[in-house]
């Protein structure tokens, strides 16, 4: 059955919202900038609950799986500064291939969002990670905000009927998959989008694309997000 607008909001709506953040303080545990020169908030989480990142459902992954660095993206699709941080992972993926990226849900800013969300979990369910991560730059592209009906509208572009999208996105295993995304983004306190874990760090907000390329160097030199 096709969802109408009044439909496919109201079956969002326990999705746009979680249990209670864990306690976080991010401050500078490292010393980073952003590519402005202003500090960037960043802290150590703990290993056994960034260790539950890769057991998620739904994550799209881009970049080899033996990599030695992954980036982990949280983001929201209704974000204004993941629309640049969009650009920035896919230029980062395209220059540094054999860096693993993950882009996990975490539509915290409106239902809208998870209507989103829950379609582009649609396709990653349906026609794997290429075709999502090229649906979450194409997404995040458009102008304007981003809804369940947009979202449908560019998937449906990939291969897919939109009526199988629908269905897809409304069902019990996308459901759970959000939930899981957003639990693990609040346990985590990983309370602006885009926020970011590399390793056992999260950095608060999008610090930029040549900020990212240094820590992910860093990652690679030290195992932690800046040396020395």
């Amino acid at each position: 059955m096709s969802l109408d607008r009044r439909r496919f909001l109201a079956a969002s709506l326990g999705l746009a919202i979680v249990g209670p953040a864990a306690a976080q303080s991010y401050g500078q545990t490292f010393k980073v900038e952003n590519d402005e020169g202003r500090p960037v908030a960043n802290m150590r989480l703990p290993g056994e609950i960034t260790g539950q990142i890769q057991e998620l459902r739904g994550v799209t992954y881009v970049g080899p799986r033996e990599a030695e660095v992954t980036l982990y993206e949280f983001f929201d699709y209704n974000c204004p500064w993941c629309r640049k941080a969009a650009a920035d992972v896919t230029a980062l993926a395209a220059s540094d291939p054999a860096l693993r990226i993950g882009l996990v849900h975490n539509p915290i800013l409106s239902p809208m969002s998870a209507q989103a969300a829950k379609v582009s979990l649609a396709v990653q369910r349906k026609l794997g990670s290429a075709a999502a991560f090229a649906f979450y730059g194409q997404l995040l592209a458009t102008k304007g905000q981003i809804d369940g009906l947009k979202a449908l509208e560019i998937g449906a572009k990939a291969g897919v009927t939109r009526a199988e999208l629908e269905q897809i996105a409304d069902s019990d295993e996308v459901r759970e998959a959000m939930r899981a995304h957003m639990t693990v983004a609040a346990n985590l306190g990983l309370t602006a989008t885009p926020s970011y874990v590399l390793g056992n760090t999260g950095v608060l907000g999008h610090p930029g694309v040549k900020s990212l390329a240094k820590m992910i160097g860093a990652m690679r030199r030290c195992d932690q997000i800046a040396c020395g």
